[in-house]
């Protein structure tokens, strides 16, 4: 009824099984727990120790601004994109003739490519909702943050908690703040789709290998796990 062609379904098919198996395999997963993301959390919470027992905050306050301003950039982008995206379906009429002259496979009909630029939409408008949401757990850290007293004999497991739990809020900001990013990665290998099917199998099999060797085997995870990448 779209226009879709067996190897369109196969590599939609494709594209979302490796999209939710890298998900699951990062953050459910055993070997998952060896990646770098989940190496990054493990210093959240020592950031957080440290915090307790220094009296100025500076330092603290600034990572803080940068992860607020490094979120609310990505949220903002998304917008934009989805902006384009919108741009794009307006304007059917006027691209669907440049597509369907390309020497990649049959020309796509318009339900066919309308479908594909809704399916793009959703992509962006799920980033926006992670980036949006990062956000906001990150203003909700700061707040911990202001409350975490520095660290007394008098108080030290009342300032430990908070400091715990301002570090438990950063791991969960983090995290949905990586599932943007993921969904961004994964748009550009959508983007194949509007070329080719084969191209879309392979830009996804391509952005999962990156994806994937930057968690597992990229120097910055060594480099966090204080081993010597020579």
């Amino acid at each position: 009824m779209l226009g879709f062609t067996f190897l369109d379904y196969a590599a939609l098919a494709f594209f979302l099984l490796a999209w939710f198996g890298y998900h699951a395999a990062v953050e459910f997963t055993a070997p998952g727990q060896r990646s770098l993301n989940k190496v990054m959390n493990q210093y959240r919470f020592r950031w957080m120790e440290q915090l307790v027992v220094r009296e100025n905050r500076i330092v603290d306050t600034t990572i803080m601004a940068s992860l607020m301003n490094g979120t609310a950039f990505f949220a903002s982008t998304s917008l934009i994109a989805i902006g384009g995206v919108l741009a794009l379906l307006r304007s059917t009429e006027e691209v669907l003739p440049i597509f369907t002259e390309l020497p990649f496979g049959p020309p796509p009909t318009r339900l066919a490519w309308e479908a594909k630029v809704i399916g793009l939409a959703i992509i962006f408008v799920y980033a926006f909702f992670k980036f949006a949401w990062s956000y906001r757990l990150f203003n909700y850290m700061a707040i911990i943050v202001g409350s975490v007293p520095v660290l007394r004999e008098s108080n030290r497991e009342d300032a430990l908690v908070v400091a715990r739990q301002a570090a438990a809020m950063n791991v969960v900001a983090g995290k949905h703040f990586n599932r943007g990013q993921r969904a961004f990665f994964f748009s550009l290998a959508y983007l194949g789709w509007f070329i080719s099917a084969y191209l879309f199998i392979v830009a996804t099999a391509g952005i999962l290998f990156v994806m994937w060797r930057r968690q597992f085997l990229s120097d910055a995870r060594d480099a966090a796990l204080g081993r010597d990448h020579a």
